[in-house]
């Protein structure tokens, strides 16, 4: 399936590899949005489905260029794991998102809905507007500088609920992420850091993409400088800080046969802690009626989880030297547990899962494989350990944390 954005690893690696001599360039580059987005580096996807860990990323990054000319991109490069960490101390955010869009679709008016519908599918009447949102459905990807201003569009101008604005985001992105999807929108809306919205303006458009702009602007207007005003979002009761899951950082020696739980969360099991395992057979799933029917992604963001899981099991099988299965069933606790009573495992290892729809089924899991006596392992990278535990407040203070951080490692 073609992409702008690399799926497999050697895609990713090819990509990367031909973006890093320009890593220092990207601070000056970065929010100019242009065609085939040659300037940036197209690598979320990779890193949300690590077929590139940030880890490589920055060790190569810092090995090529100063600390100080390559931060702003080192600085990209960690928000997902600013975001994810910032998550998993506050998993009611996403639990508390994905049953307001299943109470919104209920509630709402018939011509609310259909608004909504209207400005996703490219018929709100601003041209400008209305190309970024056609140019989701066709791509899958979209600059993240195209992102922010629709969703504010989305949020202030047409004042349309937040999380469904987020949920089309969340169907159509290729790199959709559970942590940056929800957190980003909620920063628009004004809720991730009180009180501070982020309002779309004409002239940051003409400035940054003037692509999008074509000769009559049709709508332009409600977009003027000084014509769009913050909406005032209620925020969510009961928001408090969790201690997230303690996860152990390395395998302890096997108690009996084992096999690998492979999952779109992190697809690079090669590298890192788990490099060492010995499993009899890997597993991931391929879950389309969940895809569709509960998430209900697009056929482009189902064709992308495929290429990436099926990428994934080839690579591992290879490296571990085992048999790969994708597990092609319509539950995937079930799916999971046969295989595991398949090939006769007492312990199943997988990375710890993050916050979101693989997280969501971690207890059912646990109890059917508990049922069976088969251990359920989940083992986490410990340079996630290391950034999830600075983000315990805003962005900023956790990049002065990780920034002490990497230039340790530059001198290590």
């Amino acid at each position: 399936m073609h992409s702008i954005e690399p799926l497999s690893r050697h895609d990713a690696l090819v990509s990367w590899n031909a973006f890093l001599p320009s890593a220092a360039a990207y601070a000056g580059a970065r929010n100019h949005v242009k065609a085939g987005h040659l300037n940036v580096s197209r690598l979320s996807a990779s890193i949300r489905f690590r077929t590139l860990i940030e880890d490589e990323i920055i060790e190569d990054t810092l090995k090529q260029h100063p600390f100080e000319a390559s931060e702003k991109w080192l600085q990209e490069v960690c928000w997902r794991r600013y975001w994810k960490g910032w998550l998993e101390a506050y998993p009611q955010v996403w639990s508390q998102w994905r049953k307001q869009i299943r109470l919104l679709r209920k509630t709402l008016s018939a011509g609310t809905l259909a608004r909504a519908e209207a400005v996703s599918s490219g018929r709100s009447g601003v041209a400008c507007m209305d190309q970024i949102a056609s140019e989701l459905v066709a791509t899958g990807y979209l600059h993240n500088h195209a992102r922010m201003w629709w969703a504010s569009f989305w949020i202030h101008v047409e004042q349309l609920p937040w999380e469904l604005g987020a949920d089309f985001f969340f169907r159509h992105l290729l790199d959709a992420d559970p942590a940056s999807n929800t957190l980003s929108w909620r920063w628009v809306a004004g809720l991730q850091t009180p009180g501070k919205s982020y309002l779309v303006r004409l002239s940051n458009i003409e400035k940054y993409a003037p692509g999008y702009l074509d000769e009559n602007q049709a709508g332009s207007e409600r977009l003027a400088d000084g014509a769009v005003n913050a909406v005032v979002v209620q925020p969510s009761a009961g928001l408090e800080r969790r201690t997230p899951p303690a996860y152990p950082t390395f395998l302890s020696p096997p108690t009996g046969r084992q096999g690998l739980w492979l999952h779109p969360d992190d697809l690079l099991p090669e590298s890192g802690p788990l490099a060492g395992l010995v499993p009899a057979s890997v597993a991931g799933y391929i879950c389309d009626p969940v895809y569709r029917t509960t998430y209900g992604l697009s056929q482009k963001r189902i064709e992308s989880l495929h290429t990436v899981t099926r990428d994934g099991l080839s690579r591992a099988a290879s490296h571990y030297g085992c048999s790969s299965v994708v597990l092609d069933a319509e539950d995937p606790v079930e799916g999971l547990y046969a295989w595991a009573c398949t090939h006769h495992l007492s312990e199943v290892v997988a990375f710890a899962p993050f916050v979101g729809p693989i997280h969501d089924m971690l207890s059912q899991i646990g109890m059917r494989f508990a049922a069976a006596g088969i251990r359920l392992t989940l083992i986490r990278r410990p340079s996630d350990e290391v950034a999830f535990s600075f983000a315990t407040a805003g962005f900023f203070p956790f990049w002065q944390k990780m920034s002490r951080h990497l230039k340790l490692l530059c001198q290590s």
